[in-house]
């Protein structure tokens, strides 16, 4: 298994440029505050960006939990990479983090100032630090479970690669708990409201019996008991049902829809 690692100081786009880094160098995963992603997938860890204050989010980064550090060290070893490419803010974390993985020490180590020009430096860094974005280097649909109820937008880059085929790079830019100065929360109550008001607009559905709605860590669970209106294709009108709804309350609060359960209890 070979190492390569990545080193520039907080902020100065790492992890924006880790996957085209990757392609050039033909490297086949990444393990990136906390995560362990090969391809376009995140397949271990926890990620800092996850957490409530820097401090947490530092130690994340480190694995310093057995738990986690376990898990991430399993999944490599199962997996077992020909490459991975370890991202960090000096040549000490780098150390630390192939230490408590129990990985080899990187074979080459790629400074980014070395593959960005100042301009790019410091775009990423105003990016970063004023405006509290944070680069993970996955495909949003990747991250959804885990940062539900954080602002989460998917960042696709197309761009020109050999033989006039386009290149297309997945990152997403999320918004960490402690770059706000505060906490937002969602309400069931309000919850309820989206999932109503799609009712309200579905043609095939005559009445609502009950409804009800958590906000848990895996995300919205909403329940719905129905009656839809009498000729309709019973699953197909469900589904949609519950496609419209988990749409509309991930557009309008941030928050996974865990589960969209709907109960069709009568004809009308």
């Amino acid at each position: 298994m070979k190492i390569y690692a990545l080193v520039g100081k907080s902020g100065s786009g790492k992890s924006y440029q880790a996957i085209d880094l990757c392609r050039r160098l033909a490297i086949e995963s990444i393990l990136d505050d906390g995560l362990f992603i090969l391809g376009n997938r995140v397949l271990a860890g926890i990620s800092a960006k996850r957490q409530e204050t820097k401090v947490k989010a530092i130690k994340t980064a480190l694995f310093t939990e057995a738990f986690h550090r376990d898990a991430v060290a399993q999944k490599i070893a199962s997996v077992a990479p020909q490459s991975i490419l370890v991202i960090g803010t000096s040549d000490k974390m780098i150390e630390k983090i192939v230490n408590r993985l129990a990985l080899p020490h990187p074979s080459e180590t790629i400074r980014i100032e070395e593959i960005t020009t100042d301009e790019e430096r410091k775009i990423a860094s105003v990016q970063r630090n004023e405006m509290g974005k944070h680069i993970i280097p996955a495909p949003s649909i990747q991250l959804k479970k885990e940062f539900s109820g954080y602002f989460i937008h998917p960042l696709r880059l197309i761009r020109g690669g050999q033989n006039g085929k386009a290149r297309v790079s997945n990152r997403s830019v999320v918004r960490p708990s402690f770059s706000y100065p505060g906490k937002y929360t969602v309400s069931t109550r309000a919850l309820l409201d989206i999932a109503l008001l799609v009712c309200d607009g579905e043609a095939q559905v005559c009445a609502i019996l009950k409804a009800s709605a958590d906000n848990g860590e895996s995300g919205a669970v909403i329940h719905l008991s129905i009656v839809l209106r009498y000729g309709v294709n019973i699953i197909e009108a469900a589904e949609t049902l519950q496609r419209r709804i988990a749409e509309q309350v991930e557009r309008m609060t941030a928050l996974n829809a865990g589960a969209v359960n709907i109960e069709v209890r009568g004809l009308r």
